[in-house]
C-alpha cells in the first residue's frame, strides 16, 4: 500500500504482531520513552525510494538505523536483522507478514539524511531524550 506521498504504508499491527504472543522486549520499553512526532516532522522532507518502487517510511528507516548504532550493525546485518528479529520489527514498526527494507534502502536513506543536514540533528535529539530520561545510550 502507498500514501498520498507515495511512501509505503507499514505497520499494520492487527495483521501481524499478534502472532508473537504479546511478549515484550527491552526496545518496546525504549520505543515508548521516546517522543517520535518531532522526529517524524523533521523526517518528512525525505524520500529515498529505489527507481520505481514506493519508499519506506522515514521514519520507520531512522528507527533502523538507530539499532544499527545501538547494535554496531552494517546494513547488510540490519536487514537480515529486521527480517529475523521480531523486536526489530516491531521497534522499527513493520509487521511480522510485510517484507522489511533491503540493505540499500539504508543506504539512500543515511545519504538523504546527510544531504538535509539531519544526520546529527536527529541523533543528538534522541540522545539528548534519553540522557533526560536517565537512559544511557553506549553507541
Amino acid at each position: 500500500m502507498r500514501d498520498a506521498m507515495g511512501r509505503r504504508r507499514i505497520g499494520q499491527e492487527r495483521f501481524g504482531f499478534a502472532v508473537d504472543g504479546g511478549k515484550q522486549s527491552s526496545l518496546d520499553e525504549l520505543a515508548k520513552l521516546i517522543e517520535w512526532m518531532p522526529i517524524d516532522r523533521s523526517l518528512s522532507v525525505i524520500s529515498c525510494a529505489a527507481r520505481g518502487e514506493p519508499a519506506w517510511p522515514p521514519l520507520s528507516l531512522f528507527k533502523a538505523m538507530l539499532l544499527s548504532i545501538w547494535n554496531d550493525l552494517s546494513d547488510v546485518k540490519l536487514a537480515e536483522a529486521l527480517d529475523d528479529r521480531t523486536s526489530f520489527r516491531r521497534f522499527s514498526g513493520f509487521s511480522v507478514p510485510e517484507p522489511t527494507p533491503e540493505r540499500t534502502a539504508f543506504v539512500r536513506f543515511r545519504k538523504a539524511l546527510v544531504a538535509h543536514g539531519l544526520d546529527k540533528i536527529l541523533f543528538e535529539q534522541i540522545t539528548g531524550q534519553l540522557k533526560a530520561k536517565a537512559m544511557r545510550v553506549n553507541r
